[in-house]
């Protein structure tokens, strides 16, 4: 599922399970940013990419404040969050873009 807008608190992983926590008024956008590494940061650092977890907010402010929220918690407490809703840790946007030309 493709969400197509709104305001969005979402967590990554990388492959080894490094957690980041954002919140982005254009889910699609960002993702496609954290894929391509398109801005410098902790995200493209340690190939944070794989959307495991993500939930749509009524407003900005209120998508901030889930963010501030979540970021305060345990890494425990984000994994059970995470496996609550996504038990395999599968990439949610997997199949939101185009597979890179080889």
């Amino acid at each position: 599922m493709r969400p197509d807008h709104g305001f969005f608190v979402y967590l990554l992983c990388s492959t080894s399970r490094v957690l980041y926590t954002g919140v982005t008024s254009d889910l699609i956008r960002r993702m496609h940013e954290h894929r391509t590494g398109a801005l410098p940061g902790f995200t493209r650092r340690y190939a944070v990419n794989r959307l495991v977890w993500f939930e749509c907010t009524p407003n900005a402010a209120a998508a901030v404040a889930r963010e501030r929220e979540i970021k305060c918690w345990t890494r425990a407490k984000k994994v059970r969050l995470i496996e609550a809703a996504n038990a395999g840790w599968l990439d949610l946007a997997a199949d939101w873009f185009d597979a890179p030309a080889s």
